[in-house]
């Protein structure tokens, strides 16, 4: 495009940029050490997809869901493969930090690289944020399960404190935390310590270096794997088959006791378990040889996760029925718990305290990597490319991140930043796969990692006819019944309907210009899981858009590099 919005970098002069080392920029490079093999990827991948979202959110996905909710972590599973597929073919290309920031410049233009840099801190940075908060529950879980016992007012945070007490919550906890916490000057002091203390020493961490971090890292995985086996093997003496064909509220023995409409109503519960396989691209500049590594270790990482998923899926629910999942925080040490094996209760929430340390580790590694791409670019100020001259890490953004995650610990809770994560990172995929349809084909190199082309001039327009017809078998009012918007359902079936529409547009599209079906696989799955975001989630996303725009339009579009060098080329 001729705008100067939409203006690309292309992908020889990324690569030019990002193997360029810059002694001039405040006493140190520009260029990252290369320390990374395949496996350190994936581990790097399996931290950051198996953490908080296995060990908590795993609970209300089998509530709502019951055993049949294995059906939905294969199904979200293959959407990330497809996504992953295209992260893969990306960095083959273009293998240098930035993730799918600099997957974008290449393909949609700056103004979309630039969303989805700032659309990427809430999935990297603010999402850490509802790690951090997980990872104290399990903490503080495990030291009373030693007598040791933090006072309530440090060990929450003091909107979600405010918030039980107000609404009388059962959650005494929070409720207690309110009216114990001490006062100085009619402002209550509660906060959560031990999420700012753990953010503080991963953020320590991060700066130090990227090797002493993999080695933390690799660690962390093998003791979470571990515990996750020793969950597996211990908890399968204790299942019951008979839990896996439960009586649901109309009186009927199902393997999917809600139905499958129970089955998607965990959508978000599943999705937030995948998030992070994406984080692994973010460390293309620190890999080996990024054009094979990092595509197998996408493709391992989320392999090995969906396995582990359907595996404790199958426990859990075999050993317990699902309806005791309610409300259930800490699932795999429930279980346990109710079975009176309390030392595997000891076990498992000293594997929950592993397994988020090694996820913020990992977010709290690509989130610095973004900003110094960004700062690389002009996009945010200069001190943003910093690279540490004893550390070689991006030393200014990794303490701006640390920043960032910990001083909203102080007054923000874990409802809010799950939701806030999971769109953002939704919107990314999105784009990571749109962006894939842009680039032009090439051909098959040795050694480097190529997205087989599958013709979908036919089949993308048939598979969208048949997901038509099949919701319409599912009922014959279906799209009637889109229409019939009211303020309950408002946001659910606008976005419903703007899927449809741009599934048939695609459908035109691709009929004319027979792009590949695999990043049209992964374009429409991630859109379609798009269309479960509330009303309330949209608003936020679109305000934090907004105040990234004004910040481009005030900073990054006067200080573009890349609109520099264009200017100068035309005079």
């Amino acid at each position: 495009m001729s705008s100067p919005l939409f203006r690309k970098k292309s992908i020889e002069k990324i690569l030019h940029d990002a193997t360029t080392n810059d002694e001039s920029v405040h006493g140190g490079g520009t260029h990252l050490k290369r320390v990374l093999g395949v496996w350190d990827l994936t581990f790097l991948g399996i931290a950051a997809i198996v953490g908080a979202g296995s060990f908590s959110s795993l609970g209300e996905a089998v509530f709502k869901g019951g055993p049949g909710v294995i059906y939905l972590f294969i199904i979200c599973g293959i959407a990330c493969g497809f996504t992953a597929l295209c992260y893969a073919e990306f960095a083959s290309r273009i293998p240098v930090a930035g993730s799918a920031y600099t997957y974008a410049y290449a393909s949609f233009g700056e103004l979309f690289a630039w969303i989805i840099g700032w659309a990427l801190i809430m999935e990297y940075s603010i999402g850490n944020i509802y790690v951090a908060f997980s990872w104290s529950d399990y903490f503080t879980s495990f030291l009373h399960r030693l007598g040791v016992h933090l006072p309530d007012y440090l060990a929450t945070s003091y909107a979600e404190a405010k918030n039980a007490f107000l609404s009388h919550s059962a959650n005494t906890e929070s409720v207690n935390a309110w009216k114990t916490a001490p006062l100085l000057g009619g402002l209550r002091i509660i906060f959560d310590l031990p999420a700012l203390l753990i953010n503080i020493g991963i953020t320590a961490l991060v700066y130090v270096g990227v090797k002493e971090s993999k080695n933390f890292t690799n660690l962390m995985v093998l003791l979470k794997l571990i515990t996750i086996v020793m969950v597996i093997c211990v908890g399968a003496y204790f299942i019951d088959p008979g839990n896996w064909n439960p009586v649901n509220d109309q009186g009927v023995h199902s393997f999917m006791p809600n139905g499958f409409s129970g089955v998607m109503a965990a959508v978000s519960s599943v999705f937030f378990a995948y998030i992070g396989f994406d984080a692994i691209s973010v460390m293309a500049e620190e890999s080996k040889n990024p054009q094979r590594d990092l595509p197998r270790s996408m493709i391992y990482s989320l392999i090995i996760c969906t396995i582990i998923y359907i595996l404790l899926t199958l426990v859990l629910t075999g050993v317990v029925n699902y309806k005791l999942f309610e409300g259930v925080g800490d699932p795999l040490a429930k279980i346990f718990e109710l079975q009176g094996i309390h030392w595997m209760q000891l076990v498992v929430s000293f594997a929950a305290i592993v397994a988020m340390s090694s996820v913020l580790l990992v977010f709290q590694m690509g989130q610095p990597r973004i900003w110094m791409s960004m700062g690389r670019d002009g996009l945010l100020p200069k001190q943003f490319e910093r690279i540490h001259k004893k550390y070689q890490t991006p030393s200014f953004s990794t303490i701006i991140t640390g920043l960032l995650v910990g001083v909203p610990i102080l007054f923000t809770d874990k409802v809010f930043i799950l939701d806030f994560t999971s769109i953002a990172t939704l919107f990314a995929f999105v784009l990571v796969c749109g962006g894939v349809l842009l680039i032009p084909r090439r051909e098959k190199e040795p050694g480097k990692f190529n997205l087989p082309f599958i013709p979908s001039k036919f089949l993308f327009p048939l598979i969208v006819l048949a997901g038509i017809v099949f919701a319409v078998s599912l009922d014959k009012n279906y799209f009637s019944n889109l229409f019939q918007i009211d303020s309950t359902n408002a946001s659910l079936h606008i976005s419903t309907i703007v899927f449809w529409i741009l599934m048939i547009i695609l459908s035109v599209i691709t009929f004319i210009k027979n792009f590949s079906l695999i990043p049209l696989m992964g374009l429409s799955s991630c859109s379609y899981l798009l269309t479960g975001m509330t009303g309330e989630n949209w608003a936020w996303f679109c305000g934090w858009l907004i105040l990234g725009l004004i910040f481009y339009f005030s900073f990054g579009y006067k200080k573009s590099k890349l609109r520099k060098e264009l200017n100068s080329n035309k005079l």
